[in-house]
C-alpha cells in the first residue's frame, strides 16, 4: 500500500471517527444511570388539535376538513363554546386546542417564550402577527395585555393566519392593546403553568424552547430555561423537552440530566441558511446537547446524519406531517410523529 492511499484511508477513518463522536446522542449507561424515559409512543398534534392556524392551508385542503371539525368537536366536548360559534373555537396553542387534543387521545407538541414581564407563554412566532393580526413582539407584551388580544379575531374555522389589524402594516405598527377584553367568545396566548393545568397528565407532552436566534445565548434565555423548568419539575404529567438551540439542550444535560431532551433540525443549504444553520442541519452540534431524540423534518429522515443519529440510539421523531402521503413517505425513516391538518389513522 502507498503511503498516500495509507493517508487517505487514515484521514478517512479519523474523520468518520469524528462525526460519529459528533453525532452520538445520550450513552446508553448516561441514560440508565438517570431514569431517563423514552418519548411516549403516541401521536403527537402539533401546537394542540386545532381549527385554524399552522398548517391550514390550501396545500393541505383534501384532509384538513376533517382535522379542523374534530378539533372544533373535542373542544366543545371539554366545555368550550358552542356549536353555534362562527370563528375558531380551537386556535393553535390555545388552551381550547390543547384540551381538544387531550379530548382525542393525541400526545401534544407546543412551544413557550418569555413575556416582557417575565411570564412563560405558549406560542409559537416571535409576534402575534400570523395569530391575531397583530406585529408587536412577545418579548414586547405583558401576559396581562396578552389575555386582551384574541388569536385570529373575526376568523373562521380553517383560516392559516389571522387578517392583520388595522394599522398593523404601518411603519411604525399603529396597534395597540385594548384596554378590556373583547366581548364574546375568544382564545388568547395562555400561560404555560394554565396549559399544563389544562392537560393535568392525560396526555403526553413534547416542551419546545423557543428563541428568536439560535446562534445566540443571553441572561433572557437562561431565564426561559429556568422558568419553564421550573413548571416541568412541578408537573406529574409524562414530557420531554426539545429544542433548535443545542445550548438549551445542554442546559438539561447540565441541570437536569434525568429529563428526555431532544435535538430539533432541518437540512439547511449553506448559501441560504449560513455555515451556523448547515452544521445544525447535519446535527454536528449534538455534542453539545448528546440528545436522547431527534425531532427532524419530516422530509430528511433518509438523510446520512438522521439514519446515523437513529443508528447509535436516538429516537427520531418526524414535523411536521400534515398529509397521509406525506406520512407514508416517511414513515420508515422515524420512531414518532408530529402531524397537524389530517387525522391520522390510530392503527399506523
Amino acid at each position: 500500500m502507498s503511503k498516500f492511499l495509507r493517508n487517505v484511508l487514515v484521514g478517512g477513518a479519523v474523520a468518520a471517527g469524528a462525526a460519529a463522536w459528533a453525532l452520538a446522542p445520550r450513552a446508553f449507561g448516561d441514560k440508565r444511570r438517570n431514569y431517563v424515559p423514552a418519548v411516549p409512543d403516541v401521536w403527537y398534534a402539533h401546537r394542540g388539535l386545532h381549527d385554524a392556524g399552522s398548517g391550514l392551508t390550501a396545500q393541505y385542503a383534501v384532509g384538513s376538513g376533517d382535522y379542523v371539525a374534530l378539533a372544533r368537536r373535542m373542544a366543545m366536548k371539554a366545555g368550550y363554546a358552542t356549536p353555534d360559534e362562527t370563528g375558531p373555537i380551537a386556535p393553535e396553542n390555545s388552551l381550547a386546542s390543547f384540551a381538544a387534543a387531550c379530548e382525542a387521545g393525541y400526545g401534544i407538541e407546543l412551544d413557550v417564550q418569555l413575556t416582557l414581564d417575565g411570564q412563560v407563554v405558549v406560542v409559537h412566532d416571535e409576534d402575534l402577527l400570523r395569530v391575531a393580526g397583530d406585529p408587536r413582539r412577545i418579548e414586547d407584551l405583558t401576559y396581562d395585555e396578552l389575555t386582551r388580544i384574541p388569536l385570529f379575531p373575526g376568523g373562521k374555522p380553517g383560516d392559516a393566519a389571522a387578517k392583520p389589524l388595522p394599522g398593523a402594516e404601518q411603519r411604525p405598527p399603529l396597534v395597540t392593546t385594548p384596554s378590556s377584553a373583547p366581548d364574546g367568545y375568544y382564545q388568547h396566548v395562555p400561560l404555560f403553568a394554565d396549559v399544563l393545568k389544562v392537560v393535568d397528565g392525560r396526555v403526553p407532552l413534547i416542551v419546545e424552547y423557543k428563541f428568536d436566534c439560535d446562534a445566540r445565548w443571553d441572561e433572557r434565555c437562561e431565564l426561559l430555561m429556568e422558568r419553564g423548568d421550573a413548571l416541568l419539575q412541578g408537573y406529574e404529567g409524562a414530557y420531554v423537552v426539545e429544542s433548535f438551540h443545542p445550548q438549551a439542550m445542554c442546559w438539561y444535560k447540565e441541570h437536569r440530566p434525568e429529563a428526555c431532551r431532544g435535538q430539533l433540525s432541518e437540512a439547511a443549504s449553506m448559501g441560504e441558511s449560513g455555515a451556523s444553520a448547515w452544521a445544525a442541519g447535519l446535527l454536528v452540534f449534538d455534542w453539545l446537547s448528546r440528545p436522547d431524540f431527534v425531532a427532524y423534518d419530516w422530509r430528511g429522515g433518509n438523510t446520512p446524519q438522521v439514519r446515523a443519529a437513529r443508528s447509535m440510539g436516538a429516537t427520531t421523531v418526524s414535523w411536521t406531517v400534515r398529509s397521509q402521503d406525506e406520512l407514508a413517505e416517511c414513515d420508515a425513516w422515524f420512531d414518532r410523529h408530529i402531524f397537524e391538518s389530517f387525522v391520522p389513522d390510530p392503527r399506523q
